[in-house]
């Protein structure tokens, strides 16, 4: 079944995926700071969504089923091991030959990992493709995802992270822990449930840009990455 059809009867119909207005990653940051509450809230309607009728973790595969038993195994599948074919292959010999150095990846790795456990069974629709620039607002100040291509099953964090990620002086969890509070959320493990998703993302899209020598990125990425456990610090106090 089409991605898009797939998503549409999934959500019945609630998630329109042909929005139009202006793309997001035109705001300026005072523009974010009076509308964020409406990506907050259009991240949580597309958590919203019953999949008690789906099963796994992780991305969609071509099948529309998440492939994995669990967060550590979707992480690990993604960024630890070699695929056979495809875009990846033998992705380890970048070691040394681009921006990504080895003891740096496996060590964010690692704290993806550590975090994975307070992640499991944190099972919600994601769009897992939230960057400004795949994201739509129109006249109304409504905001909508635009590309469901990498769509799945994993902590609706994914979402704030990959946010985050893309902008992190927009300060999205800083924004997010109050918004939740004023919206009487419960978001348990706030912190390790955050710097799971963005270490794993965080890694992710370093070993993208790494392998497309996009250098300026990479310093970017590492930037973020480096500041999130003192940011969720200062965030919970």
């Amino acid at each position: 079944m089409n991605r898009d059809i797939f998503i549409k009867n999934l959500t019945k119909e609630k998630i329109e995926l042909s929005p139009k207005g202006r793309n997001a990653n035109e705001l300026s940051p005072e523009e974010f700071e009076k509308c964020y509450e409406n990506f907050f809230d259009m991240i949580f309607e597309i958590a919203g969504t019953d999949i008690s009728s789906l099963t796994g973790y992780g991305e969609f595969d071509e099948n529309n089923q998440a492939p994995w038993k669990s967060i550590e195994e979707f992480i690990k599948k993604d960024v630890v091991e070699e695929p056979e074919d495809g875009y990846w292959k033998n992705w380890t010999k970048m070691f040394g030959t681009t921006f990504l150095q080895k003891d740096y990846y496996y060590d964010i790795v690692d704290k993806a990992l550590k975090y994975a456990p307070f992640c499991e069974d944190q099972r919600y629709l994601a769009n897992n493709n939230t960057f400004f620039r795949n994201m739509i607002v129109d006249e109304a100040g409504k905001t909508y995802c635009a590309d469901w291509g990498r769509a799945g099953i994993m902590d609706y964090m994914m979402d704030f992270a990959i946010l985050d990620l893309n902008k992190p002086y927009l300060l999205v969890p800083e924004k997010l822990y109050e918004y939740a509070k004023k919206r009487n959320i419960e978001i348990r493990n706030f912190k390790e449930r955050f710097l799971c998703m963005a270490y794993y993302k965080g890694i992710a899209t370093l070993r993208w840009h790494a392998s497309i020598d996009d250098i300026e990125s990479c310093e970017s990425i590492v930037r973020s990455i480096n500041a999130l456990e003192e940011r969720m610090n200062k965030i919970l106090g």
